[in-house]
């Protein structure tokens, strides 16, 4: 943790009624009061079924650099979430390091190593703490925790872990933290001055093993459930990759003062005493879709069978679990990204932790409004770039599907003025639904991932890759980016400042992302605008001022052919001009055409654009014209919460538009860079950047059936 967060926070603690009264940040002195009511401190002292939590949370330090207790900064004016379990809850966990052998008896003075003593205690009270910063909406009682099941809640724990929350289907007062610590029913929300406590029953103590240690233990232990995908994943060598947890030259750097916040900087360009805030960390992560044993046994292949990995082979090759088009190898070099089974295995991995709420992104679509945040509207959808051999995955859902699906390829409606929604999808279409709700989903105690177990089989075949052909390839820019995943950047549900405006140092400083490439001069802010009723995709943006120049690695396209890369705008003045490049040699770029103005609106320019009309007829006419400026509109599928007669299309002052970067052949085999450098003699003009699409010519040029405006 920060310590001088927290050491701020604290530094105007004064005595008050008996009771610690602390400060936060940049706090309004008019605001100050004498407390009246508990704090979490005073009323968890007040308690004895709190005993031994209360005094360990006076024995553990807020950071290996203060010494400032988690006692005293529950003590303090701040937005917390406790929850707080009971004597016998921390006996209980006690007793089950016994069982593990690492003390004796279930008592703290078993322990005759200190810093074992000291981490097991942190353990406990770090695990059982969220800190939601100086935002009110950032503290949880129950009428606001997650709704879907194991989802994450946005802010973190005190040792910047995830916690989840499990609902028992049909016990709607059943809730549970990671699964299986249950939240008393009638000692919840208790209400205190700086946030609110819930008693638990058993201690948040997730083992946070790394994917290659979970693994590891299902191979030695021969685990049922996912014992075929992990010997899969042995076989090819894939365990010391999935060990990696964080990139620990970052975390130096960061701690050290070496990887600065930018200073002065916001979403509307630059203001004195404003900050772009650098990540904390530079984590790693995965998210592994696998088929279950079960499965695997209705297909007659037993999960401990000596010969699995032939058998395997003969499965996906007899069941047309792969692609033609793909050259592979039938060898015992599980290893090599040319062996089949390594090819099959891969496509089940994305390099990203995703956590259940957010494998797609419900924001801004068309008839969806985030004051009923469940209740779907038009299909959403993610594409990513899998682990390995770089392939196109595709992440779905929609009110229909009733669950995310892994390539799924429904029919929709999607006509001038059509609802937007799916209507039917062929059985051969359905794809693979992601069971978040199975018992097998690990969504806890791994670390570095997450498991979720699919419920039909997931390739890369011919069929998948023909179908992602046929659909318009839309992927927001920090799709492109699993650092801002798996480090809780992109769409955090957060108001904060520090996670509204989120500083990516230059190359020059820390190469932060694997597929993003800054100049020295790029001064790079991620705006996650959360809860902003903007016209981007899920509202968030990328920008940057300076003489920037930004190189993005795209994801692959699905099958050989020509494609039109387009890249979206949301036009105005505090915007820059850009020379584009586009090409498969990182070193060697082509430039695509003149100069993109980045502030062109539609209005008063040469683009060919007019308002829609009742014609629709000459409304198609006019997206043609605009088509030979290589332009087009903004899409219909996004709006403004749930306001379908304000859509991105029709947006206010024309400020939204496509530009077309390149038509050409593109090859699936091939890596594609896209670079963004600026043209003016100015460090106040901005980058801007909301998503980028590939359109294949089937799609942009199909004489029966013009492309949708969706």
């Amino acid at each position: 943790m920060e310590a001088h967060k927290y050491a701020k926070r604290l530094a105007l603690l004064v005595a008050a009624a008996g009771v610690l009264q602390g400060c936060k940040e940049n706090i309004d002195t008019s605001a100050r009061y004498v407390f009246k009511e508990e704090t979490i401190t005073s009323y968890l002292a007040k308690h004895d079924i709190y005993s031994e939590y209360y005094d360990l949370l006076g024995r553990v330090p807020i950071s290996i650099m203060s010494e400032t207790t988690v006692r005293q900064l529950l003590a303090a004016r701040g937005n917390f979430t406790v929850f707080a379990p009971t004597n016998e809850a921390i006996q209980t966990y006690l007793g089950t390091l016994v069982e593990e052998g690492l003390i004796s008896s279930p008592s703290w003075d078993a322990f005759t190593d200190s810093v074992k003593l000291d981490s097991v205690r942190q353990v406990v009270v770090f695990n059982s703490i969220i800190d939601g910063g100086d935002e009110i909406s950032q503290v949880y009682e129950t009428a606001n925790f997650p709704l879907e099941d194991n989802a994450e809640f946005p802010m973190g724990t005190l040792n910047d872990g995830k916690l989840t929350l499990h609902r028992v289907e049909g016990h709607v007062d059943s809730l549970y933290i990671n699964t299986d610590c249950p939240i008393d029913i009638d000692n919840r929300d208790i209400p205190a001055i700086n946030g609110f406590i819930h008693r638990i029953h058993k201690v948040i103590a997730p083992k946070n093993v790394t994917a290659a240690s979970y693994i590891q233990d299902i191979l030695d232990k021969q685990t049922d459930g996912y014992l075929v995908i992990s010997r899969v994943i042995q076989a090819c060598g894939l365990l010391d990759t999935l060990s990696k947890v964080r990139d620990e030259v970052y975390e130096k750097l960061y701690q050290t003062g070496q990887i600065p916040d930018l200073q002065g900087m916001t979403s509307w360009g630059f203001a004195e005493g404003s900050i772009g805030y650098a990540p904390k960390h530079r984590k790693y992560g995965f998210t592994i879709f696998a088929e279950t044993d079960d499965f695997w046994r209705e297909q007659g292949i037993d999960p401990k069978s000596p010969t699995l990995l032939s058998e395997l082979k003969d499965w996906i090759i007899q069941n047309n679990q792969y692609s033609v088009d793909d050259p592979y190898t039938l060898d015992d070099d599980y290893e090599s990204e040319k062996n089949l089974l390594n090819q099959w295995v891969t496509y089940h991995i994305l390099p990203m932790k995703i956590p259940t709420n957010r494998l797609v992104i419900h924001h801004n679509e068309f008839g969806y409004s985030r004051s009923n945040p469940y209740k779907y509207s038009i299909p959403v959808m993610e594409f990513y770039a899998s682990y390995g051999r770089r392939r196109l995955f595709k992440l779905y859902e929609s009110k229909q599907s009733e669950g995310v699906y892994i390539n799924r390829f429904p029919e929709i409606d999607l006509e001038r003025h059509g609802t937007g929604e799916e209507i039917s999808c062929a059985p051969e279409n359905v794809g693979c639904r992601v069971m978040t709700e199975s018992p097998l989903a690990v969504v806890n105690d791994i670390e570095n991932a997450n498991i979720y177990p699919i419920d039909a089989p997931l390739s890369y075949n011919d069929k998948v890759r023909d179908n992602l052909q046929r659909n318009r390839i839309r992927f927001d820019g920090f799709s492109l980016c699993p650092e801002f995943i798996n480090n809780d950047i992109r769409k955090k549900q957060a108001t904060e400042e520090r996670y509204q405006h989120v500083y990516i140092p230059s190359a020059s400083i820390y190469p932060y992302s694997e597929n993003m490439i800054l100049n020295e001069d790029c001064k790079f802010v991620y705006y996650n605008a959360w809860d902003y009723d903007w016209c981007n995709l899920n509202a968030d943006e990328m920008k940057a001022v300076g003489r920037f120049e930004i190189t993005f690695k795209l994801p692959p396209v699905p099958r050989r052919g020509t494609y039109e890369l387009r890249y979206r705008v949301l036009a105005n003045g505090n915007r820059g001009i850009g020379q584009l490049y586009f090409g498969d040699d990182l070193e060697n770029l082509p430039v695509t055409d003149i100069p993109m103005d980045l502030t062109v609106r539609c209005d008063g320019r040469n683009t060919g654009w007019e308002d829609d009309t009742d014609d629709d007829d000459y409304n198609a006419e006019v997206d043609k014209r605009m088509r030979n400026n290589w332009l087009m509109k903004g899409e219909r599928s996004i709006c403004r919460n749930g306001n379908t007669s304000s859509t991105a299309r029709h947006y206010v002052n024309r400020e939204i538009i496509r530009h077309i970067v390149v038509r050409k052949t593109l090859d699936p085999n091939k890596t594609y860079y896209l670079k963004i450098k600026s043209v003016l003699d100015s460090d106040k003009k901005e980058f801007y950047m909301d998503y980028l699409e590939y359109v294949a010519k089937e799609i942009y040029d199909n004489p029966e059936k013009p492309e949708d405006i969706w």
